[in-house]
């Protein structure tokens, strides 16, 4: 990766690449080819519709439109609990995203930044929140399910050893976080590698400078109304669901930006 590009300006792209609005474009707007260990499609442009049209826009993050009806994921996922997740739940993140950062402006306009440890968290909280509902509602199809096919599938059997055994892995973390958060397979660029990873609350415990590839919330509120305590069902269930294809450019997506 390019050394001059400045930090913030990495930064930047890496919350657009998160939301999916960079898409796999992100190597090409750095001007350098993704690395890998093995220099993976160093020589090939990545092709991607992983852009997610209306997460942010105007000056402020706003809530992206489902690609589907709020009924289309059932049985796995009823239209009422879509219903409340998306308008409600991933709503109040978009405007508790804007609050914070409205505080925020507030404070360096009146130079005063007694607030700014609870807004910080704020930021943190809700942003993050909204980027994982915004990824979440893409990795999810009404045609899903099935199985991973190409290069995603051949990097899940390298580093997992099956792609069985990657869902196991990835269900058992689902099923065993504490109280809410979320099940989240990453790319770790470092060590150029998929890894399962949980999430607790919204961001913590997360995984600095991995790209979210799929996730999946285990929330209360997102099986609660149609699955009360059977987390592990509900799990099972949103496998059929899994839009493979959207995992798999965003994998590519990762590989082309590092």
């Amino acid at each position: 990766m390019s050394r001059d590009i400045p930090l913030v300006e990495l930064h930047r792209r890496r919350v657009l690449q998160g939301l999916g609005l960079a898409g796999a474009g992100a190597g090409a707007l750095l001007g350098t080819q993704g690395v890998g260990a093995d220099d993976r499609d160093k020589d090939e442009e990545t092709e991607s519709d992983v852009d997610l049209e209306g997460a942010y826009g105007g000056g402020e993050y706003t809530l992206p439109e489902l690609p589907y009806d709020y009924d289309a994921l059932e049985p796995a996922i009823d239209a009422r609990i879509m219903e409340l997740h998306h308008s409600a739940h991933h709503q109040g993140y978009v405007d508790g995203t804007n609050a914070a950062l409205d505080e925020l402006e507030g404070m360096r306009e009146a130079d005063d930044y007694e607030g700014i440890k609870r807004a910080k968290r704020d930021l943190s909280f809700n942003l993050s929140g909204h980027v994982n509902h915004a990824i979440f509602w893409e990795n999810m199809d009404p045609e899903g399910g099935g199985e991973p096919e190409g290069k995603l599938c051949d990097r899940l059997i390298e580093d997992f050893g099956s792609v069985s055994a990657f869902r196991e892995e990835f269900s058992a973390a689902a099923e065993a976080v504490e109280s809410n958060g979320w099940a989240w397979l990453f790319y770790e660029p470092l060590a150029d590698q998929l890894i399962v990873g949980q999430v607790e609350s919204q961001n913590r415990l997360e995984h600095q400078d991995a790209t979210p590839l799929l996730g999946l919330d285990v929330w209360e509120h997102a099986y609660y109304l149609q699955y009360e305590n059977r987390r592990g069902e509900y799990v099972d269930s949103w496998w059929d669901v899994v839009d493979w294809d959207d995992v798999a450019q965003r994998y590519e997506a990762a590989l082309s930006y590092w």
